[in-house]
């Protein structure tokens, strides 16, 4: 007689039936979602490609035309001045907000309160219109009518200075809170041990914390600049000699409002395509040395074990 009892499982046992083939799951939503889309993307190309409002010879004529490539390259040195005031008047106020000093840290609070509440529009407005209340512009001494140097302010403001001062103080309020963000992220060890090796505080924030927070500050302060560069357009209200302008002016004599405003689109389009790209580059290559340090810790990590056994 034979016994029944059965071998104790070893939890190592194949199971009895192993699918061979793997089942997909068919998304079939996505699919009819991109068939959607496509169809009314096709749909409102055609319609305007076969809009007889719309004269695209015209679009194609002023492309490169040369007011317009004026404009683009009056846009461009907006943008870039602007961005290179604002990220000073930024670093400045950012440190101010995080001063010890009472009074300075009142001082940049107020500064950020009050330029990003006011819209960009009303400050470009403002600057533009500046002669109005304040016909000349000087230095002296306040209250007793003497001055230094003194000019009529349409001299000193013109239309383009004045679109500079506007873009460059409105955005320095959103870059100050971007640089406060970037140093506030540096672990504060990083702080005492820059005091350890008796460095100034301006050596510590240009060689150990500046470097650091820059990998924070850059995504934030990229989409600062591709805001900034659309917002160029904003001084068109004053003439201030941007793209918009320029195919305003145009329009203003052809009347072809429209096909001017899609070549502005299509410019802007491609330099805020071009900022983006470079956006991008600028990322992986300030993130390249924190990936290879972290890289480096793992390795030491894994190998202090091995070491300490031995």
């Amino acid at each position: 007689m034979q016994s029944s009892v059965n071998p104790p499982a070893t939890g190592l046992e194949r199971p009895a039936e192993v699918p061979d083939v793997v089942a997909v799951k068919r998304h079939y939503g996505r699919w009819a979602a991109v068939v959607v889309l496509a169809a009314i993307a096709l749909g409102s190309a055609k319609s305007l490609a076969q809009n007889p409002q719309l004269e695209w010879g015209v679009v194609g004529q002023f492309l490169f035309d040369g007011q317009i490539l004026e404009g683009l390259g009056q846009t461009l040195l907006l943008s870039v001045v602007s961005m290179v005031v604002a990220s000073a008047i930024g670093l400045v106020f950012g440190f101010f907000r995080l001063s010890a000093n009472p009074v300075l840290r009142t001082l940049g609070s107020l500064y950020v309160w009050v330029f990003r509440s006011v819209p960009a529009l009303i400050q470009i407005l403002f600057w533009g219109n500046l002669a109005l209340f304040a016909p000349r512009l000087g230095i002296g001494i306040p209250g007793t009518g003497w001055s230094l140097v003194s000019a009529p302010t349409n001299d000193v403001l013109s239309p383009f200075a004045a679109s500079i001062v506007a873009l460059s103080i409105a955005n320095g309020a959103y870059l100050a809170e971007i640089i406060r963000s970037g140093l506030l992220s540096v672990d504060e060890g990083q702080h005492l041990a820059s005091s350890a090796l008796g460095l100034t505080w301006w050596q510590a924030q240009r060689k150990v914390i500046l470097p650091q927070a820059l990998r924070v500050m850059i995504p934030p302060a990229g989409n600062q600049f591709i805001t900034l560069l659309k917002e160029t357009s904003l001084v068109s209200v004053i003439a201030g000699g941007d793209i918009l302008s320029h195919a305003e002016n145009i329009s203003g004599y052809n009347l072809r409002t429209i096909e001017l405003l899609i070549v502005a689109a299509i410019w802007y389009l491609a330099v805020t395509s071009a900022a983006t790209l470079g956006q991008n580059i600028v990322e992986r290559r300030t993130s390249r040395g924190a990936g290879q340090q972290k890289r480096k810790s793992k390795a030491e990590a894994a190998r202090t074990p091995k070491e300490a056994s031995l």
